[in-house]
């Protein structure tokens, strides 16, 4: 069996896996949209339930991870013994194969307007 390749500290792996589950529309756009039209109030609402939702999810996400050592479409059977609850997982896989396509197009885009400018 090889070695399976690790992160160098937990500050980086805690990084990439929050700028991935906030996305680059909630980076970029939502604040400047809310700006644009006044949505001060929705913004600080956003980041409290970023930071009381998502985080105890991330937190949760990474449990899992750590205690299943497995592929995510069998994680949930492993951890439950219930092979039906992989279907959790499976759409966790379809849902990073349907962004991938979003920010496909968004990385396109960047792309044009380099050199376009």
């Amino acid at each position: 069996m090889n070695k399976q390749s690790q992160w160098k500290s937990s500050t980086g792996f805690i990084l990439a896996s929050a700028g991935s589950a906030i996305g680059l529309g909630a980076m970029w756009k939502f604040p400047y949209m809310a700006g644009i039209y006044g949505g001060g109030a929705f913004l600080l609402m956003f980041l409290v339930f970023t930071i009381f939702v998502g985080l105890p999810l991330l937190m949760m996400e990474f449990t899992v991870g750590k205690m299943g050592k497995t592929y995510t479409t069998k994680i949930y059977e492993k951890l439950t013994k219930k092979k039906w609850l992989n279907i959790i997982g499976w759409n966790g896989n379809l849902a990073v194969f349907v962004l991938f396509g979003f920010y496909s197009v968004i990385g396109g885009w960047i792309i044009i307007f380099i050199f376009n400018v």
